[in-house]
């Protein structure tokens, strides 16, 4: 199964790739979410260690299950090859009404087919009250007028 665009990727393809992920993360369907990963891939995410799809979507079932309105942006760093490396933020609250702003780093390998073999993740957590929030779109893909990381200072 191919997964356009496929590497070695170039400026378009990498923002292409990485546009498609956040609009997958963005649906909150771990099942959809997963198939864009190889059967065995391998995820450092925080501190956690998860291997293959099943895993996968193990660990963003129980995710999303905690991050309520999750609304999510990526942003190229750089690529270069098969490996595309990302900067993004999220927003989401806690079943306490809590909100927080994650920011984080990705370091993503593709295999051949453009299905993600690594992701490696390194993600902190800020609170914010709720009149900070940036992310005002309804649930799920990102409005393509909606400002971007940079856009917003983040």
């Amino acid at each position: 199964m191919a997964r356009p665009p496929l590497p070695p990727f170039n400026a378009e393809t990498a923002a292409q790739k990485t546009r498609l992920a956040e609009d997958a993360w963005n649906t909150r369907d771990p099942a959809r979410v997963a198939l864009a990963y190889t059967i065995d891939s391998i995820w450092r995410n925080r501190a956690e260690f998860i291997h293959g799809r099943q895993e996968i979507e193990t660990f963003l079932t129980r995710k999303w299950n905690r991050e309520l309105d999750y609304r999510l942006i990526k942003e190229v760093w750089t690529f270069g090859g098969n490996r595309i490396a990302v900067r993004f933020a999220y927003e989401w609250h806690d079943d306490s009404a809590n909100w927080f702003r994650s920011y984080g780093n990705e370091n993503w390998e593709f295999d051949e087919h453009g299905l993600m073999r690594r992701r490696i993740a390194s993600i902190n957590d800020l609170p914010i009250k709720e009149s900070e929030r940036k992310y005002h779109w309804p649930l799920g893909r990102r409005p393509d007028d909606h400002p971007s990381l940079s856009d917003l200072g983040l």
